[in-house]
């Protein structure tokens, strides 16, 4: 497959393909993928529509996949699951953590100390657990991939942070539970938002920081709200966020096979890699935006780094209890991520 055809080319892609047919001829399967950022977010140009394309060049053009960012089609984020589930929309991309609950299993990747700051071993973790640890909490869902981002590092409207006791009694925005734990770990009230209304807390003082990723910078224009951007020492992050692209199962199940092999060769685990390395590069990217802007970036020592992994700590220990208590196996998911998530890490 030619992929790296396709994302070198992405961000000439127009921001929404159109419904026109294509010059290879009227598609016989159609599908609507909704998303709730901007057409220009890299999670577009350089993740979802590289795929779609992919997937249509699979199916010889049997196949055409329609984009629809910001929540186009209607509802809010967290509706998207239960869009794809119910067959409001065909296909959705969105953070699993806007639905709380729903997919426990799969929140062990966004534990700190099990996600480090390798999004291609995480993906490719997620990947190789996903048949035997992961799938029976998709019901209603044919997931296609699942990922991370790069890991959450720490924006501030106008405090520097370097030590845990720096985050006491702020009001900080987080998309997760997991997330909202490690906030409550740091000292920090959680205030949780899906991440478009983020740029409008900040400027109103809603919130004074958040934990996201580099990579949501420039489309949501962070950097002119916020004055510092911290991570630890190698990058390292404080938790993740996963997220699927998911079918509904019920137009899974009436594709045809060659057709549902398209969308498999588009989703292997070669490209779980590549989603992990496009949102890297982004994430690079996007601090250099900021730091460009003047904003200052600060990477903690080792020894700064070593004082908030402690103080985050509990949060797996919490996450471990809660999760055993509804029959699943938090610890042996634990053991298994990290070794996955070691087992690929130079893969």
């Amino acid at each position: 497959m030619k992929r790296r055809s396709f994302i070198a080319g992405a961000v000439a892609m127009p921001a929404v393909i159109s419904g026109a047919t294509r010059a290879f001829g009227q598609a016989e399967h159609v599908f609507r993928l909704h998303h709730l950022l901007g057409a220009k977010a890299p999670a577009q140009t350089k993740m979802l529509e590289p795929w779609a394309r992919q997937v249509e060049e699979n199916s010889g053009g049997r196949v055409k996949i329609d984009i629809y960012p910001a929540m186009t089609l209607g509802g809010r984020p967290p509706e998207l699951v239960q869009q794809a589930r119910d067959g409001v929309v065909d296909i959705i991309w969105t953070v699993n953590g806007y639905t709380p609950g729903q997919f426990p299993r799969t929140e062990v990747m966004e534990l700190p100390t099990v996600y480090v700051n390798d999004p291609v071993a995480a993906n490719l973790a997620l990947h190789d657990m996903f048949e035997e640890e992961l799938r029976d909490e998709y019901k209603g869902l044919e997931v296609m991939f699942l990922h991370v981002h790069a890991g959450q590092g720490i924006h501030m409207r106008d405090k520097l942070v370097r030590r845990p006791e720096d985050l006491q009694g702020m009001k900080m925005r987080i998309p997760t539970r997991t997330g909202a734990w490690i906030i409550e770990s740091l000292g920090a009230v959680p205030v949780a938002m899906p991440v478009p209304e983020l740029p409008s807390a900040l400027q109103k003082g809603v919130v004074d920081g958040a934990f996201i990723p580099w990579e949501i910078i420039p489309p949501l224009k962070i950097h002119e709200q916020t004055k510092y951007q911290i991570e630890g020492y190698k990058q390292e992050r404080f938790g993740t966020t996963t997220f699927q692209v998911s079918m509904n199962k019920g137009r899974w199940n009436s594709l045809p096979d060659d057709i549902k092999q398209a969308f498999r060769d588009a989703s292997n685990r070669d490209w779980w890699a590549e989603v992990g390395r496009i949102w890297r590069a982004s994430d690079d990217f996007g601090i250099k935006v900021a730091v460009d802007a003047g904003n200052e970036h600060i990477v903690l020592t080792e020894e700064e780094t070593q004082a908030f992994r402690d103080a985050m700590q509990p949060v797996v220990a919490r996450w471990v209890d809660e999760v055993t208590g509804k029959g699943i196996d938090g610890a042996g998911l634990v053991a298994k991520a990290r070794e996955l998530v070691s087992a690929n890490t130079a893969a």
